[in-house]
């Protein structure tokens, strides 16, 4: 294995050479795959046999002569390599013989007994309106409801109006316990002169620890903290059983300090986002909350690129209501996988009543994905560009130009930190 002197880094073409064990059944000779590499083998073993090449790694795929070991240099397991499915379908099933026996319903059933069973004392549960908290939330009420407590904490960080819609779909219309709780200024005084966004994440992990802790003293005892955690914000962390490196600290991962009082229960830790909505389905959640866009933990905080100030915020907070409301309009709301802005401390140069003017710039960003390992940049029509771009311009103070982010994750990731 070597370092190569060209990447490859999201869409490549893969070119099967032999199309029976992994490639069993594909109508044809090349696909679409997802690359994430620099390095690539540069000779195999005797017992080895290519399978499948791409332009800068000459054994893509590869398999020994007795057909039980299988090596690949893409990744066949994201949604935007064509077919990855069938490959793994392919090994597990075929090669390897294993037999279908699982479902969300089981999944569901085995979890809901497991809770139930496991968990000896009162459950204080983060709640942030997103899709995975409330998913969390209404199942661990579903297995031990009269256990649990909820609480939303108001981080001074969120979308407009979040606070109403989460009392509504969690507290009126699904009977989860929820208290709400305003630590707006314990955060914002916390990231005032943080530059860093692996700092910025673990300051808002803490603060949230400092809040639930100063509440379960005065509400308790609870013994377990509950959260959404899914599985790639524990492989973004670098806290999977493979090795992985950080590439960020999401909030309710790393993010947590070692010392904190309650056990962490995390019941979906091993889902992802999809999965995650087809659980929330079987437990009635209404469709409207399960097909929201994800919503980072940290906020607006990691949306903002440099230190988070009143005035990013306000222009942060408006213009991503801009663009979800935009695609709502347009009707393709549900047809991507998340939509927002983002800015940082860049100032251009605009021309606004026929005057000079220097402001922000927004970034506008749109991806396509089906369980946020892989994304790929949304080709959003020009006129919806045009639109938003209009909005952003004309009705958020301080802002002098809007641009497109076209890169897909890898290389880039989908929040911009």
């Amino acid at each position: 294995m070597e370092r190569t002197s060209r990447r490859e880094y999201g869409k490549s073409s893969l070119t099967i050479l032999d199309r029976s064990g992994l490639f069993s059944g594909f109508p044809q000779d090349k696909i679409s795959c997802w690359m994430s590499h620099s390095d690539a083998a540069t000779r195999l073993p005797g017992d080895m046999s290519v399978l499948g090449v791409s332009e800068n790694s000459p054994f893509a795929a590869v398999q020994t002569t007795d057909g039980r070991q299988f090596g690949v240099q893409f990744h066949p397991e994201v949604a935007h390599t064509e077919r990855g499915s069938t490959i793994l379908s392919n090994f597990v099933f075929n090669v390897c013989g294993a037999k279908k026996g699982w479902s969300m319903s089981s999944f569901l059933e085995e979890t809901i007994g497991e809770l139930s069973t496991r968990i000896e004392g009162r459950v204080l549960c983060a709640v942030s309106g997103g899709v995975d908290s409330s998913v969390a939330s209404v199942l661990l009420n579903r297995a031990i409801a009269e256990k649990l407590q909820c609480v939303f904490i108001d981080t001074g960080l969120l979308r407009e109006g979040e606070a109403a819609e989460v009392s509504k779909f969690l507290k009126e219309d699904l009977g989860v316990p929820i208290d709400f709780v305003d630590a707006s200024e314990a955060f914002l005084s916390a990231l005032r002169g943080v530059l860093d966004p692996e700092d910025k994440r673990k300051v808002i992990g803490r603060i949230f620890a400092e809040v639930f802790e100063r509440y379960a003293r005065r509400y308790g005892p609870f013994r377990y903290l509950a959260q959404g955690t899914l599985y790639p914000d524990v492989i973004e962390s670098g806290h999977s059983s493979a090795p992985a490196s950080v590439i960020k600290t999401h909030h309710n991962v790393g993010g947590l300090p070692k010392d904190l009082s309650m056990e962490v229960v995390e019941p979906l830790r091993a889902l992802y986002k999809d999965e995650v909505r087809s659980l929330g389905a079987l437990l009635g959640i209404p469709a409207k909350v399960l097909q929201r866009h994800p919503f980072p933990g940290p906020g607006l905080a990691v949306r903002i690129i440099g230190e988070v100030t009143t005035e990013k915020l306000r222009v942060c907070r408006d213009s991503n209501k801009i663009v979800e409301d935009e695609l709502v309009e347009e009707g393709v709301y549900n047809k991507v996988w998340q939509s927002f802005a983002y800015l940082g401390d860049d100032r251009v140069t605009g021309v606004l009543g026929d005057e000079r003017k220097v402001g922000y710039q927004v970034t506008v960003k749109i991806v396509e994905s089906v369980d946020a390992m892989t994304a790929d940049w949304y080709r959003a029509s020009h006129p919806l560009l045009e639109k938003i771009s209009t909005r952003i311009t004309n009705e958020v103070e301080g802002v002098v130009s809007v641009v497109y982010a076209i890169s897909s994750k890898p290389p880039a990731t989908i929040e911009p930190q």
